[in-house]
């Protein structure tokens, strides 16, 4: 048993010497962060005037949610339109879709620098972790994006449209509808990200499996609470549809916390039978009568 401590010690060296590779003078650092920003926003540029090209494809896609219910009540209402009402709202709205979904397609290559920038100051285990955390957060942030498109803003605009009849015309602003629309995007993709974010959590032994069951039940009220106010319509149906996935997040949550409380519990339980039995090993030898 005693004969096990110098291989702990050989494994400090090695994770220092790991750790000690990646350093570098502070003037290489502001030389690499340069090098970094620079390939980030040279793929944003890229990514930038290739959705500019189809920017009218992509506004036509972020309008379907609102028009595909105008075209069911389109006897009534008429053909569906969106007005603007300053000469140069087309010109920014377009400006702000192509800056958005180039921000969203540039994202792989910019978590990609981030990650090269920093991993040098990490070990070999915290890089295989960060790479999964920047890979998983743009899976999440585009699930909860998705989710938004698909089922919460559809029932937005047939809470907000109901209102709508041949005596009293909507006339929705291009302006005001993509402001809804990516706020409402931004705020779900957000809320998507409470596993990774509580999953980290669990990892720095903030919380546990334990403390997110207890404080379940009142999860449930805050759910709410935050879906009334993330949400920008005052409907129902729309904050039912933020607090259900995040109440839902956060028991998945829960069993994410369950396996990383109990793989760290398991593993101070070895540390420390591992630093008790030199103790109990010198003890024993102690009490052994020496032979004659």
């Amino acid at each position: 048993m005693a004969k096990r401590a110098p291989s702990v010690v050989e494994e400090e060296p090695n994770s220092d010497a790991e750790l000690e590779g990646g350093r570098m003078p502070f003037l290489s650092h502001l030389s690499e962060l340069r090098d970094r920003v620079r390939n980030a926003a040279i793929a944003f540029v890229i990514a930038f005037g290739v959705c500019y090209i189809f920017v009218d494809d992509l506004f036509k896609w972020l309008r379907k949610p609102l028009f595909d219910l105008w075209e069911v009540h389109r006897a009534q209402w008429g053909p569906p339109k969106l007005i603007f009402t300053g000469l140069t709202q087309p010109f920014w709205v377009n400006m702000s879709v192509a800056l958005w979904a180039g921000i969203f397609v540039a994202s792989p290559m910019i978590f990609y620098q981030l990650w090269k920038f920093i991993a040098p100051g990490l070990y070999k285990r915290e890089r295989k972790v960060t790479i999964s955390f920047a890979v998983l957060s743009a899976v999440f942030f585009a699930a909860g994006a998705l989710f938004c498109f698909y089922f919460a803003l559809p029932a937005l605009f047939r809470f907000m449209m109901q209102y709508n009849s041949e005596a009293l015309q909507s006339l929705p602003n291009i302006q005001d509808y993509l402001d809804l629309t990516r706020d409402s995007m931004l705020a779900f993709g957000a809320i998507f990200e409470m596993p990774l974010l509580i999953y980290f959590l669990a990892m720095v032994g903030m919380v546990t499996h334990r403390s997110l069951w207890k404080f379940s039940r009142w999860f449930i009220v805050l759910a709410f609470v935050i879906g009334a106010v993330l949400t920008p319509g005052p409907d129902v149906v729309s904050q039912f549809l933020m607090a259900t996935p995040m109440i839902v997040l956060y028991n998945v949550s829960i069993l994410f916390a369950w396996r990383v409380t109990v793989k760290r519990e398991r593993a101070e339980a070895a540390q420390l039978a591992r630093e008790n039995a030199p103790a109990a090993s010198s003890d024993d030898d102690a009490g052994t009568p020496s032979a004659p």
